[in-house]
């Protein structure tokens, strides 16, 4: 019986190692620290890793904007919810299953692959390591502190952190000083004999010495129970860290699976863009004309301005220009008849070679000519990492392909010149993340005081991750100014 049991749990072996198809996620706060070995599908493999990387692009994105607790909080919640839940065993919210149970091992075990998958994505340098630990630490974070407490115990039991309990007697010596161990200095522990301390090596916790919360004795940090959360998310950090330095090494194992590379290869890109349908938020009702296409400029990002301007300029676009323009503009609301009276009037050909050349694929776009597929506006993670420009092209993401003095140049024709932003910027794209260097250009050329108390929480919430979201926050934000105005002007 034993034996036939075990013959239907263990399927076959799989470099070396036995392959179940069947695994228990009994937990939902873990370290991550026996890696999987069940067999799931590279549909599988790819969406779950996406789905994750949404959370960690979020994290990412509130961190570089300087967000703070609370409201890193506020963006983050939502999509953790929606991408990667984890319900309770006894919650009645999650990913639903047949007569509305919760399936909890499957979000369990799609949380515990995404994980991993991601490990191999972002072992591949130092910096990309730096920046999953990260996110990652902040991920578990925000998990830890909405636990319950006896989650927070099975946590703990599970594993041997080398926390030193601090005695009774050491606490009655020290109280005078373990009393003001707090983040504003005030005392925050009342009575230190009654609280349980512990003590660790400092450079374990410098996030609590730099903000002076706890007392430091002979490179032993003393942490107040309070402010175990951070012990465990430091513990956290460090075991993933040396986790992916030796993901890093046994990598090259992977190069010959010509399957999993390219997915990896992308997923290291470092971000992806939230879902986003045009269809649904565009800020025009209806149908915008050929004719208004020229005075809608202002609400471009800087990549559309850049084509807009060629196309003004030479009177024409190259293939790759036109694909990437030309889907933006059907985004906004130009449909296919506005389209090829747009285009027609900037190319100045004949009616006959118009027709020849360019009118098929205006309507390919558009899905009327042939597969009929209905094509939707490239995202940035698109544009990035389509073909490069060449000579002549005028298309793809200015902040990966400009020089600096050119970029520089277009960012001062609309309006930004400052030596701060400008620096903040560069330092996006040193760090290729091209998409908060494009809300950073929003969010400077949207200014305005009176406008920023009412929408200021509205406005670069989110990093931009798709030029039509850029046009359709910046044609909100135009449209609550005017609100504003309106409502505030004397009555004649």
């Amino acid at each position: 019986m034993f034996r036939a049991q075990k013959k239907r749990t263990l399927e076959r072996t799989n470099f070396g190692l036995e392959v179940h198809r069947d695994q228990a996620y009994p937990d939902r706060l873990n370290f991550y620290s026996v890696p999987p070995n069940a067999e799931i599908t590279i549909e599988e493999f790819e969406n779950w890793a996406v789905d994750r990387l949404r959370v960690l692009s979020e994290i990412e994105g509130c961190l570089v904007r300087n967000r703070t607790g609370k409201q890193l909080e506020q963006v983050v919640r939502p999509s953790m919810e929606k991408y990667i839940p984890l319900s309770r065993s006894t919650s009645g919210s999650g990913t639903a299953i047949s007569g509305g149970k919760v399936d909890t091992d499957y979000e369990r075990k799609k949380d515990y692959y995404s994980h991993y998958i991601l490990r191999l994505a972002f072992c591949k340098s130092e910096e990309l390591r730096r920046r999953f630990v990260k996110a990652e630490s902040i991920l578990f974070r925000l998990r830890y502190t909405a636990s319950d407490i006896s989650e927070q115990q099975s946590l703990l039991s599970r594993y041997d952190f080398g926390w030193v309990l601090v005695s009774e007697e050491e606490k009655t010596e020290l109280q005078d000083f373990l009393v003001f161990a707090s983040e504003s200095g005030s005392p925050s522990v009342m009575n230190p004999t009654a609280e349980t301390f512990y003590k660790v090596p400092f450079e374990r916790v410098p996030e609590l010495i730099e903000s002076r919360r706890v007392f430091v004795k002979s490179g032993d940090a003393y942490v107040p129970s309070g402010l175990q959360v951070n012990l465990i998310v430091s513990e956290f950090g460090d075991r993933l860290g040396r986790a992916l330095d030796l993901t890093a090494r046994a990598l090259p194992r992977l190069d010959e699976d010509d399957r999993l590379v390219p997915v990896l290869d992308h997923l290291a890109k470092g971000f992806v863009e939230p879902e986003y349908n045009p269809e649904s938020t565009s800020s025009i009702s209806g149908t915008i004309t050929a004719v208004q296409v020229d005075g809608l400029v202002n609400h471009y990002p800087l990549c559309m301005r850049t084509m807009q301007k060629a196309l003004l300029r030479d009177h024409h676009l190259k293939y790759f220009g036109r694909q990437q323009y030309g889907l933006f503009l059907k985004g906004i609301g130009l449909n296919v008849e506005e389209a090829l009276t747009f285009w027609r009037s900037h190319f100045k050909h004949s009616p006959d070679q118009f027709n020849k050349d360019y009118r098929y694929n205006i309507r390919h776009n558009y899905g009327l000519e042939g597969a009929r597929k209905n094509y939707r506006p490239m995202s940035c993670v698109q544009i990035i990492n389509d073909a490069a420009p060449g000579p002549g092209d005028s298309h793809g993401c200015p902040f990966r392909t400009f020089s600096e003095d050119h970029l520089a140049g277009a960012l001062s024709e609309i309006g930004i010149n400052d030596s701060t932003t400008l620096r903040l910027i560069k330092d996006d794209i040193r760090t290729k993340q091209f998409h908060v260097a494009c809300t950073r250009v929003f969010e400077q050329t949207h200014k305005s005081a009176g406008a920023k108390s009412t929408i200021g929480t509205a406005v670069g919430q989110e990093s931009i991750t798709h030029p039509n979201l850029y046009f359709d926050r910046s044609m909100q934000f135009t449209s609550q100014v005017i609100n504003i105005e309106t409502a505030s002007a004397p009555a004649s």
